[in-house]
């Protein structure tokens, strides 16, 4: 399940499917297809700024458009999500995806695999910020002991 995470979309699917949709979008009407096969590729590319374009038209899919394919709007909401490092928000679509589907692999695998790394990275921020505290007290204490050897040669 990781290795969708970590997937890429091929340089010429992006360009395919982008062309598709500015193609459309010059005629005035964008079809949900032509939105979500973009939104794909974009939520799938290496480059966070093409993560959050593709969840700008995720989230547009999801909130103006057909039902039918919700399901598939919060799973690569939340996959987009997840490789920003959006660990809270892809739990909220994930959890959503969830309540709808309950027995959805995918989403439980999913849900499993973005709490570990929220998980994780608060352990990691906890430690830096940790580590901060204590290079920062040391900073602190040998300031004073400078600042008293200096007094002391007075």
């Amino acid at each position: 399940m990781e290795h969708i995470l970590d997937e890429t979309v091929p340089s010429e699917d992006l360009k395919k499917f982008e062309q598709k949709y500015h193609e459309e979008l010059q005629h005035g009407k964008v079809s949900s297809s032509s939105q979500f096969e973009y939104s794909w590729c974009l939520v799938r590319s290496r480059y966070p700024a093409d993560n959050r374009k593709g969840i700008i038209l995720l989230e547009d899919l999801f909130q103006n458009r057909d039902e039918s394919n919700k399901r598939d709007y919060l799973y690569y909401l939340a996959i987009g999500n997840t490789k920003l490092k959006e660990y809270a928000t892809a739990l909220k679509y994930i959890r959503a995806l969830l309540q709808v589907e309950p027995g959805n692999r995918q989403a439980q695998e999913l849900e499993a695999i973005v709490s570990k790394r929220l998980e994780k990275d608060g352990m990691v921020g906890m430690a830096v910020a940790g580590g901060a505290a204590v290079a920062l007290g040391g900073l602190v204490g040998l300031g004073l002991a400078f600042a008293g050897r200096q007094m002391m040669k007075k």
